[in-house]
């Protein structure tokens, strides 16, 4: 297993932070709430509500140790005008394969990627074939169906519109 880096947008850091408070003011409450009421019926060896309601409690307070543990570590990497014209960790990338399709991309740490909003880990093939690449160059990369190669077309450190 490829070690996660450390590394994380500003963004990305308080969209975890968002995240820690929302499970711990909100969630973590609303479900402590339920629990007790659901021990208040009765016998708890054959209450199913208070059994979900303790699993998702474990839940909630695993993933609040982890969130809290996990942001105590991460670094946060800024843009700087240095970068420009050449891809480095958060920037968007615009890319074209032989086939014409065109993809864009941003590369992200590990805690961030989503790849419904097209963020791709720091850690990914495709990331690390992109790192120090400018705007022309040719990239290939070794995917599971075999060498892919992208031609970059335009780097951002701000979102395509």
């Amino acid at each position: 297993m490829t070690e996660r880096a450390n590394l994380i947008t500003r963004e990305g850091r308080t969209q975890l932070e968002k995240e820690l408070d929302y499970l711990w003011r909100v969630e973590r409450r609303h479900t402590t709430k339920e629990v007790t009421i659901a021990a208040a019926h009765g016998d708890r060896s054959e209450n199913a509500e208070y059994k979900e309601g303790k699993r998702r409690l474990r839940e909630i307070d695993r993933r609040i140790r982890f969130l809290k543990k996990r942001l105590e570590v991460l670094k946060i990497v800024e843009y700087s005008p240095q970068q420009d014209g050449k891809v480095f960790f958060g920037a968007w990338v615009e890319l074209e394969n032989e086939a014409g399709n065109v993809v864009q991309y941003r590369i992200v740490g590990a805690d961030e990627f989503d790849p419904q909003k097209n963020a791709i880990s720091i850690n990914s093939p495709m990331a690390r074939a992109l790192i120090g690449k400018s705007v022309d160059d040719e990239v290939h990369v070794e995917t599971p169906n075999g060498n892919q190669t992208w031609y970059i077309n335009q780097i951002q450190y701000t979102a395509f519109n």
